[in-house]
């Protein structure tokens, strides 16, 4: 059952990316040029996602466990710290650069092209770097 609702999530979900234009590399790099040739419709898709995003923290406070009976995971943390403040900048960076972020680049697979390929093994060598380069840093230069 677990996997049918995440089937079909997944499914609504790259639709939704799709429809949004999230998968259109100019639209989200026109959203990003805020002092050239800028594009807005991108404020609706955040604010439509936010709203319902916000309705469901609200319910998920109130439950100890997911509809299908799995545990929900812990509240996100409220600290700004070293590891969000450098994961923000590198998502930004590459959602600048290449117009994508990990979402609408699965999505897009489909569409053909070696661009997206080639954005996909760099994400996928990036997440698989990342813990050992954190590891790294976290000896060389603790957290405060």
């Amino acid at each position: 059952m677990q996997l049918l609702f995440a089937f079909i999530a997944g499914g609504l979900f790259g639709a939704g990316l799709f429809t949004s234009g999230m998968t259109d590399t100019t639209k989200v790099q026109g959203w990003l040029d805020v002092f050239g040739n800028w594009d807005p419709t991108l404020a609706f898709v955040m604010g439509g996602a936010m709203v319902p995003m916000a309705i469901a923290w609200i319910i998920a406070e109130k439950r100890k466990s997911s509809v299908l009976g799995t545990p929900l995971p812990p509240n996100p943390s409220t600290t700004i710290d070293r590891n969000l403040a450098l994961g923000s900048v590198m998502f930004g960076l590459g959602w600048g650069l290449a117009g994508l972020c990990p979402g609408p680049v699965i999505a897009s697979l489909s569409y053909g092209g070696s661009s997206l390929w080639i954005f996909l093994i760099a994400m996928l060598s990036g997440m698989l770097v990342a813990p050992h380069l954190r590891l790294r840093l976290d000896r060389q230069l603790p957290a405060e």
